[in-house]
């Protein structure tokens, strides 16, 4: 299994539909999950929750809240991939050969594994899905290919299971994510 974290800034950079054809044309030959970031949705509960400051713990299922939105609307661009919402869902899409799209609230609320605070965020909420998974790869797909500082949430490392191979790539160019999908390893950063 091969997760992708689809970092929710590239909304505002690219049209993602390519890149979605990408991810379901790599979904007919392996396994792969998509994890959303929360893009503008979370901006929103970013926004809201400064303003009036519901707790840490309010503003940490707000913004997993707003993952599922993106997830819905990633759904809504590539009709051929499916939601899933846990664990059994995820395992019956892949094994379909479709992509699966995490809407992670129901199996987070459920758990509640990470820490609450805008200091965890999707990239470790997709570290944690890859760990629970048992997945052999990460890849988070954000609006950089280039590792500056800040480029992962403080959480992520410590989220992040030993051993798992982790990878930084430019969601901005679909074909560098086809190659790099296809075991092409000329783009992108490794991180572990």
């Amino acid at each position: 299994m091969t997760v992708v974290k689809l970092g929710g800034s590239l909304l505002a950079e690219a049209d993602l539909r390519p890149l979605l054809e990408v991810l379901i044309e790599a979904a007919r030959t392996r396994p792969l999950l998509v994890v959303p970031g929360g893009g503008p949705f979370a901006d929103a509960v970013r926004a809201a929750t400064e303003r009036h400051d519901p707790g840490e713990s309010a503003a940490h299922w707000m913004a997993i809240q707003a993952m599922d939105q993106l997830a819905t609307m990633l759904a809504g661009l590539a009709p051929t991939a499916r939601l899933a919402t846990e664990p059994r869902e995820v395992a019956s899409v892949v094994a379909q050969g479709r992509l699966a799209i995490l809407a992670p609230f129901a199996w987070l609320r459920a758990e509640d594994p990470l820490p609450h605070g805008w200091h965890v965020t999707s990239d470790s909420l997709s570290a944690w899905v890859a760990r629970a998974l048992g997945a052999e790869r990460l890849v988070l797909l954000k609006s950089t290919d280039s590792v500056p500082s800040g480029v992962v949430d403080d959480y992520f490392f410590q989220a992040l299971p030993a051993g798992l191979e982790c990878w930084l790539l430019d969601g901005r160019d679909p074909e560098g994510v086809r190659q790099f999908l296809r075991g092409v390893r000329t783009r992108g950063t490794r991180l572990r």
